[in-house]
C-alpha cells in the first residue's frame, strides 16, 4: 500500500509539473496582455502585471474591424456546429444500424476520406462552382461532417441497448422519432463531446475564409486576428489623432498581440466546463467499443 500510495504521488506531482508547463505561456501571455508598456518593453513581467493596464484591449476594440468579425465568428460557430451535429448524428445512427442497405461499402467510403482527399485545386473549383465564395456558408458546410466524430459517435450509438429501440417501435415510433426522443438523451456524453469538437473547429476557422472570402465584412475573428497580428506595426503606426489622445500611443505591440490572443482563446474557454464532466466518458466509450 505504501509502494502504491509512493507511485500515486509521483504521478500526480509529474501530472502537476506538466500542466504547470502547458498552461505558464498562456498565463504569461494574458499577464503581458495587461501590462504596460515600459514594464512590457523592460522584461520585468513576471508572474503578474506590476500595473493593471487595458491600453491594449482599448485599441483592439477600438478597431471596429475587430468587433464585427467577432460576431461573424459567433454566428459561424453556433450555426455551423449545429448543422454539423445535425447531420453527424443522423449519419452516425444510420450506419449503427446492421440492418441498413450498403451500410459497409458507405462506411468504407467515410474511413477513405479520412486518408486521401480530391487535392487543393478540385476542392477550390467545387466551392467556385457552388457559388459559395464571399459566403458565410462556406466556413459551415464543406466542413459539415468530420469522419472522426461521425466514427465516434457511430460507435456509441452502437452501445445502445436495441431494447430501448424495440419498445419505441412497438409503440409505433419510426426512426426519426427514436432518434430524436430516446438515442439522443441517452447519449449525451458523446453529444457533448462532438459538440465541442466542432465548435472549436468552427471558432478557430481561418483557412477556408483565407482562401474563399475577400469581402473584410465577411471575414471571422481568426483571419482579422492573423492578418492584424502579421500587420500590427501599420496599424498602429495608422491609428488616428484623436485615438493617440486616448492613450493609444502607450500601446506595447506585443501586449496588443498578446490581447488579441486571449480574445481569440477565452470565448471557446468558457464552453468547456460546462460539459467538462460528459467529456472523458463521451470520448473513451466512442473510441474503445464499437
Amino acid at each position: 500500500m505504501n509502494r502504491a500510495k509512493a507511485s500515486h504521488i509521483l504521478i500526480t506531482l509529474l501530472l502537476g509539473l506538466g500542466a504547470i508547463v502547458t498552461l505558464f505561456p498562456f498565463y504569461q501571455t494574458l499577464v503581458l496582455s495587461f501590462s504596460t508598456i515600459l514594464d512590457a518593453k523592460s522584461g520585468s513581467v513576471l508572474l503578474f502585471p506590476k500595473t493593471l493596464d487595458f491600453s491594449a484591449y482599448r485599441f483592439i476594440f477600438m478597431q471596429g474591424k475587430i468587433t464585427h468579425a467577432l460576431m461573424i465568428s459567433i454566428v459561424v460557430t453556433v450555426l455551423g456546429t449545429c448543422v454539423s451535429m445535425i447531420v453527424t448524428a443522423a449519419g452516425a445512427y444510420a450506419l449503427s444500424k446492421s440492418s441498413m442497405p450498403g451500410r459497409n461499402f458507405i462506411f468504407t467510403g467515410v474511413i477513405l476520406t479520412m486518408f486521401f482527399s480530391g487535392g487543393l485545386i478540385p476542392y477550390y473549383l467545387t466551392i467556385q462552382g457552388l457559388h459559395l465564395q464571399n459566403n458565410l456558408l462556406v466556413m459551415i458546410l464543406p466542413a459539415a461532417v468530420n469522419s472522426f466524430n461521425l466514427i465516434l459517435m457511430k460507435n456509441f450509438f452502437g452501445t445502445i441497448s436495441p431494447a430501448l429501440e424495440e419498445s419505441a417501435k412497438i409503440d409505433g415510433a419510426n426512426d426519426l422519432r427514436i432518434l430524436v426522443q430516446i438515442v439522443v438523451p441517452v447519449s449525451l456524453p458523446i453529444i457533448a463531446t462532438i459538440t465541442l469538437f466542432y465548435a472549436v473547429d468552427r471558432w478557430n476557422e481561418w483557412w477556408l475564409p483565407m482562401l474563399f472570402i475577400s469581402d473584410t465584412g465577411l471575414q471571422p475573428l481568426q483571419l482579422v486576428l492573423r492578418d492584424a497580428i502579421t500587420n500590427l506595426s501599420q496599424v498602429i503606426s495608422n491609428t488616428t489623432g484623436a485615438q493617440l489622445a486616448a492613450g493609444v500611443q502607450n500601446v506595447y505591440m506585443e501586449s496588443a498581440k498578446a490581447a488579441m490572443i486571449i480574445i481569440s482563446a477565452v470565448p471557446i474557454f468558457m464552453i468547456y466546463p460546462f460539459i467538462q464532466k460528459y467529456f472523458n466518458a463521451g470520448i473513451m466509450i466512442g473510441s474503445v467499443k464499437g
